[in-house]
């Protein structure tokens, strides 16, 4: 399973941006989801979570109201739509993918995803 992120870039703080997912190999349909980001000196943190069937979805507090996940099961893809952004989104955004039972505690954790992509760069100036 390979997973490949892109579309981050450059935007001003209130600006709207999608993160898109392109996920190859096993059947795309039965992996959990989620996105996560991470900063210079700091750990990888959630951001959100979307089940396999696209029946429940998490989402970080930071960006709950704000960011909307989904998923397209045939097109193996799964996005990140980030509205009202804000200086402090800036980040590296990673897709992950995760053979497991879904639930909102566990959606969150990092060990739960055995797939990750390479990362895309988000960056919000003020």
């Amino acid at each position: 399973v390979q997973l490949q992120a892109f579309g981050g870039g450059l935007v001003q703080a209130g600006d709207s941006l999608t993160l898109s997912c392109a996920i190859t190999g096993r059947a795309f349909r039965t992996y959990a989801t989620g996105w996560f980001r991470q900063t210079p000196g700091k750990e990888r943190e959630f951001v959100a979570s979307l089940s396999n069937i696209n029946e429940y979805s998490y989402y970080a507090d930071s960006v709950k109201g704000r960011f909307t996940i989904s998923r397209d099961n045939d097109k193996n893809t799964e996005y990140l739509q980030m509205n009202s952004l804000k200086p402090g989104d800036t980040a590296v955004y990673y897709c992950a993918a995760g053979d497991y039972e879904w639930a909102a505690g566990r959606a969150m954790l990092r060990r739960m995803y055995s797939y990750w992509g390479q990362g895309t760069l988000v960056t919000v100036s003020s």
